[in-house]
């Protein structure tokens, strides 16, 4: 092979020379990546799995710096210094870290949501900035034409991007409280959504034969409104789902600016978070009996009948108080306790009480468990992250398909906050929004213990719970945390 032949192939296809070292270090920051997916898959390697990911990135940004062509060699970034890039970096540094130590777990899904948001944006930023200057970033000819494969993989960057960035800040503020959780129907919004896309689609189709101004923009408009439509609608209940799925849009918008600049790692890094994300999605569908495209159309329950149904006023039904006092004592009398902790609990920051309680009852030797819903809370596997905080034992946590069957011989099942997730309205009642999401069978314990802050609250699905009227449930009203505290205090006083 001849020193031509040996140049062109290590030249991208936007024309830039390829290090071959560069690739080297893209590949393993690749597998790095792809074994801190493989460690976030369970809490007991999950510190491992981000240590991964840390160095795999680290890597990245690092040979993308040090191989990058220089401003006086047509690199793709005349207008920008090393210093600015790093004083950017820097800048980016202290506020995650910042945000890091500051955000209270209760948050976590806000933050996660922020972030798709953050992500989507900055593909929207690559695709405007190789839109305006496209010979910079090597995807135009001598006279400034867009080459089609890019106008392509423009389209596509700018599309998902805009839709992650206004998806997101929609899911923030039904997160955190700033926007009603109930879905949002908007007259004829299926009709508006469809002829959306349709358009998103048709112009992007136009963009590769037309690279005019107005069609660019207009694709980024279109893209920006279609992400507020399709989420507005969507109650909070799905709002897992909603979470992983806008995971899965930042990374397919990253892998698309990744073949724009002819960034391998991006490329790679984009991909693992696409992928990962529309398989979380798909699991967390089927943790709820749901479709994905049901949850997309709009609402829990997809329809206006459910949204409506929501919001209906409660009835008045006998139910059992108890107290501190009455709970410790049936659990220092039983053999198996299973406890199901939910967003009530992350609410409270009550899981380091709830984790003193469990090791209490140890002690008195109660066999206890920990069983946790996929969607238990406002994003995939909340809890977990809520019990590893707290030191919980890996070994005692046990998900929905693990432990449901066990209900039935659990001599106390004390559920901390979590409502729609032990809803049997989910098996019985068609006309319920959560109909057909499986549970966990906490009406089938000999003692049901249920601490609510209230009886007026329902949960984020905005149904009531039968659990609460059954002859075998005591109801344990007040603060999670502080119900947690008396309940540990009274155990340390009681015993076989």
């Amino acid at each position: 092979m001849d020193m031509q032949s040996i140049l062109s192939a290590a030249t991208g296809e936007h024309g830039l020379a390829v290090n071959p070292w560069a690739a080297v270090a893209y590949l393993v920051s690749g597998v790095l990546f792809i074994l801190a997916l493989r460690g976030l898959s369970s809490p007991a390697t999950a510190q491992a799995g981000n240590r991964f990911g840390m160095i795999g990135m680290t890597i990245a940004v690092v040979t993308t710096l040090i191989t990058h062509a220089p401003a006086d060699a047509g690199g793709m970034l005349d207008s920008v210094s090393l210093v600015e890039i790093l004083i950017a970096i820097g800048i980016g540094a202290v506020i995650g870290i910042v945000m890091a130590r500051r955000i209270a777990m209760t948050a976590m899904p806000q933050l996660v949501a922020a972030f798709h948001s953050l992500v989507g944006l900055a593909a929207v930023a690559v695709a405007a900035a190789a839109y305006l200057n496209p010979q910079a970033f090597g995807i135009a000819d001598a006279a400034g034409q867009i080459f089609t494969v890019s106008r392509i993989e423009m389209g596509l960057g700018i599309a998902i991007g805009a839709i992650t960035f206004s998806g997101s800040v929609i899911a923030f503020l039904k997160l955190n409280g700033n926007m009603s959780g109930s879905p949002i129907m908007l007259p004829g919004r299926h009709i508006i959504n469809l002829g959306t896309l349709a358009a998103i689609v048709a112009l992007t189709a136009y963009f590769t034969q037309d690279q005019s101004p107005w069609v660019f923009w207009t694709i980024t408009g279109l893209s920006f409104a279609i992400g507020f439509l399709l989420i507005i609608p969507i109650g909070g209940a799905d709002m897992p789902v909603v979470v992983s799925m806008l995971n899965s849009y930042s990374g397919w918008a990253a892998a698309a600016m990744g073949f724009t600049l002819g960034n391998t790692a991006m490329i790679i890094t984009g991909a693992l978070v696409g992928s990962s994300g529309a398989i979380l999605s798909y699991i967390m569908c089927r943790a709820m009996n749901r479709s994905f495209i049901s949850v997309i159309a709009g609402g829990f329950g997809g329809g206006d009948d459910a949204a409506a149904g929501a919001g209906g006023s409660k009835e008045q039904r006998p139910w059992k108080p108890g107290s501190a006092d009455d709970a410790a004592f049936l659990m220092s009398q039983a053999e198996n306790v299973i406890i199901v902790p939910g967003y009530g609990m992350a609410v409270a920051q009550a899981q380091h009480a709830l984790r003193e309680m469990g090791d209490q009852l140890k002690k008195e030797g109660v066999n206890v468990k920990y069983a946790i819903h996929p969607v238990a809370g406002r994003m995939p596997g909340h809890m977990n992250v809520l019990l590893a905080e707290a030191n919980v034992p890996y070994d005692e946590v046990f998900e929905l398909e693990d432990i449901n069957g066990e209900f039935a011989q659990a001599d106390v099942a004390f559920v901390i906050g979590a409502n729609d997730v032990t809803n049997p309205a989910a098996k019985t009642d068609k006309s319920s929004p959560i109909y057909g999401m499986p549970i966990l069978d906490v009406a089938n314990a000999k003692t049901v213990l249920f601490v609510k802050r209230s009886m007026g609250g329902v949960g984020y699905a905005g149904v009531d719970n039968d659990v609460f009227y059954m002859d075998q449930t005591m109801m344990l009203l007040g603060d999670a945390k502080k119900m947690a505290d008396d309940i540990v205090k009274a155990l340390s006083g009681t015993g076989h």
